[in-house]
């Protein structure tokens, strides 16, 4: 007889219910949901088939001890009297993951490292040799929960966390986790629907992770299927033969359920979105078994010769300033198509943006709470009245992927003299940047900053994979006519990639102009496309297409670095945060702590995917959603403040009007009240790194606090942007001991 363990699998909240009713069919037992998953108990073949068929948790832990610690040494201690020598050997690997709540240990962090610490510590004294760290792939990966000064000390079975299936493309970046488009699909009905044999169908497929997910629940296949690495594989308790008793099943499952896969199809108007589904969805198995296809919602009708089925989409919501307003159409769209075309079957919809569900104009059956990271996010499922006609677009069609006729090819435009002109200076600064860059260990940089007036862009160079240009535009005034600027501009993007020596299709070209309201950060683009670029020993998604900035403010790289050299054992606050590319720089350090607040949901998920791509546990970071004006305001009002930090990084924009913040912002105007909040929630000793790229900027005289100023703008100043030395300006405060 199997011995029997507790287990808790973990889950993204809003879906506890779901999960529980799934362990269900995996032999658990004594099933209890809580706050942030689900306990069950069962033999080890329950917690692996937790692993291989959980379409919604993310990880499953297995608790091995519990006891009090109120101090670090009690951490250390208590860490130190479990037999580790159970779990692994002094050649294996380590890597320790650990969430701090209501307790005297306040920092996860650090805790974290204590941990590590005592487990390393009883393997040397008792061999001389010890684990080392692996962050990524660790033979054995140690979970802690601190919460009231009470440690819960459990393995991590899973290793990483399970919506990784392993069907995604690296450089793909989707806005559904895995786990959410199951949970979706689940509550929508899904799995009952594809028994009786009706489609899906997503007119708005994106990276495809609806349909894929779709496609293993109909087919009966396990999701972990395809994962390479789980966090039992290097465990002393691992038993092989137990494990491949439950792959061989979940394979002869998987043949069984191939043969009665129901019609699955996607649609997006980005032929770079097909493209990706495609890919995706071989990569899953599904090759020729997931349609997808290049067409607009408004062309979107059902399948002919099948049963009613059901419609899913995750439509984009507006998360970034000034989108709310321009998305109505979309949403109203999606009721219009709905009402018109699918009478008769199911809808469920996926937005983070309430009020623009209501533009569907139809009331949902049922509502459902779910969270897209730390977004609240309404799934609105709907059954649509039957009897409702199909209305046919002319030459609408079925739903199949029609041959797509090739586009005429423009006539490369004639290269003048200014051209030439261009394509030497390029050649020049090529021949230069590139060296140095290669010197330095620099793989993102400018190339050219308008150093000839006649061509006024910015031309960034990201290399990952490959090798992209992003080319910027800066509006022409008005004595340029349209004509020649036109001109201009077809010269610079033939000329690029020639000297550069890309493909066309790997110049990104945006316009730099002046945006004011609903305009002001808006979106430029849908394609979802993010590429991974490395600096120093960190690595970040960078987006060249979908909006004006990339992700990645190049003119900060040496900031970035300086933040590691003095993040070590510290508490960080990256205010305004953007895509957290300084908080990982943080982390990289070795900060104790990171808190990074933003408003906007959408940076605030890029952040989490880029300290996630770095190999930091999620869980230990605090990201906070809120405008930061307001939010420090609120922190430094509190006396004592209850929030402190050694070290701050303060990058604000230079303007805002955003409708979700009360006033207007302005840094000129504003950064002395902004300067003097942050100080007070900056420990004695302390520092702030304060940065603006307003070129005018200047820092007022006005007292902010006790602090010694700085100015490192110099200092922080790269060769790449030192043709400009005004692009950014810079100080470092330090706080004067109480």
């Amino acid at each position: 007889m199997q011995a029997s363990y507790r287990f808790y699998a973990t889950a993204p909240k809003g879906m506890g219910s779901l999960l529980a009713e799934e362990l269900k069919g995996v032999k658990a037992r004594k099933i209890v949901p809580g706050r942030a998953g689900v306990a069950f108990e069962g033999p080890l073949e329950s917690a692996y088939r937790v692993c291989l068929w959980s379409r919604l948790a993310n990880r499953v832990l297995m608790p091995i001890t519990r006891f009090p610690a109120d101090a670090p040494e009690a951490l250390y201690d208590g860490i130190r009297k479990i037999d580790w020598s159970l779990h692994l050997g002094p050649s294996d690997t380590l890597a320790v993951d650990c969430k701090v709540e209501d307790s005297a240990i306040t920092h996860s962090r650090y805790a974290a490292l204590k941990i590590k610490d005592a487990i390393v510590d009883q393997f040397r004294e008792a061999s001389g040799s010890r684990p080392s760290v692996e962050l990524l792939r660790p033979s054995v990966r140690v979970n802690a929960y601190i919460k009231n000064d009470h440690v819960m000390v459990s393995l991590d079975l899973a290793g990483s966390s399970l919506h990784l299936r392993g069907y995604r493309e690296e450089h793909i970046f989707a806005p559904m986790k895995e786990n959410l488009a199951a949970a979706v699909l689940a509550f929508a009905g899904w799995r009952e629907i594809a028994a009786q044999g009706g489609p899906l169908l997503d007119p708005l497929c994106g990276s495809g992770t609806l349909l894929i997910e779709g496609a293993l629940i109909a087919a009966d296949v396990a999701p972990g299927l395809l994962r390479p690495y789980y966090g039992f594989l290097g465990w002393k308790g691992h038993d092989p033969r137990l494990w491949e008793k439950c792959l061989k099943e979940a394979r002869e499952r998987r043949e069984a359920g191939m043969q009665r896969l129901p019609l699955l199809i996607g649609c997006d108007r980005d032929p770079a979105a097909v493209s990706v589904s495609l890919a995706n969805a071989a990569r899953a198995g599904f090759q020729g078994r997931i349609q997808v296809e290049r067409r607009e919602l408004t062309s979107t009708i059902p399948p002919k010769g099948t049963p009613a089925g059901l419609l899913v989409t995750n439509p984009p919501y507006g998360e970034r300033i000034g989108d709310e307003t321009a998305l109505i159409p979309l949403y109203g769209e999606i009721g219009h198509v709905l009402k018109e075309r699918f009478g008769g079957w199911k809808a469920a919809v996926f937005t983070g943006n309430p009020r623009l569900g209501r533009e569907i104009g139809i009331r949902p059956e049922k509502t459902h709470v779910f969270y897209n990271g730390p977004l609240r996010c309404e799934l609105l499922t709907f059954e649509i009245p039957p009897g409702s006609r199909v209305r046919r677009i002319p030459g609408s069609g079925p739903l199949t992927t029609p041959p797509q006729p090739e586009t005429p090819q423009p006539a490369a435009p004639e290269i003048g003299p200014g051209g030439e002109m261009l394509g030497n200076r390029l050649k020049k600064n090529l021949k230069t940047l590139s060296r140095w860059a290669r010197s330095v260990g620099v793989d993102c940089y400018r190339l050219y900053d308008a150093d000839l007036p006649e061509y006024n862009f910015a031309v960034d160079l990201y290399r990952g994979e490959t090798l992209w240009a992003h080319v910027q535009e800066y509006e022409a005034p008005l004595t340029v006519s349209p004509r020649r600027a036109e001109g201009r501009r077809a010269e610079a993007l033939a000329v690029i990639p020639t000297v550069l020596d890309i493909p066309a299709d790997h110049v990104f070209f945006k316009v730099r102009q002046r945006q004011r309201g609903a305009r002001q950060y808006g979106k430029q683009d849908d394609r979802g496309r993010f590429y991974i670029v490395k600096e120093g020993p960190c690595r970040f998604w960078v987006n060249l297409t979908d909006y004006l900035d990339t992700g990645l403010f190049l003119d900060h790289r040496i900031t970035r670095d300086l933040i590691r050299t003095m993040a070590g054992g510290k508490r960080f606050l990256n205010l305004f945060g953007y895509t957290g590319t300084a908080t990982v720089h943080a982390l990289m350090g070795g900060a104790r702590s990171t808190t990074t607040v933003d408003l906007s949901a959408t940076y605030l998920d890029w952040a989490r995917r880029n300290i996630e791509l770095n190999g930091f546990n999620m869980e230990e970071q605090e990201l906070i959603q809120a405008d930061c004006l307001q939010w420090l305001a609120e922190a430094s009002a509190e006396n004592p403040p209850s929030r402190q930090y050694d070290l701050i990084f303060l990058d604000a924009p230079t303007f805002s009007n955003s409708k979700r913040m009360e006033e207007t912002f302005d840094i000129q105007r504003d950064h002395p009240e902004l300067l003097a909040h942050a100080l007070k929630l900056l420990a004695p000793e302390g520092d702030l790194i304060f940065s603006t790229n307003r070129r005018s900027f200047k820092l007022s005289d006005q007292p902010f606090g006790p602090c010694s100023i700085k100015d490192i703008t110099r200092a922080t100043l790269p060769k790449d942007f030192s043709r400009h030395e005004n692009i950014h300006h810079c100080w470092q405060l330090t706080k004067k001991p109480a």
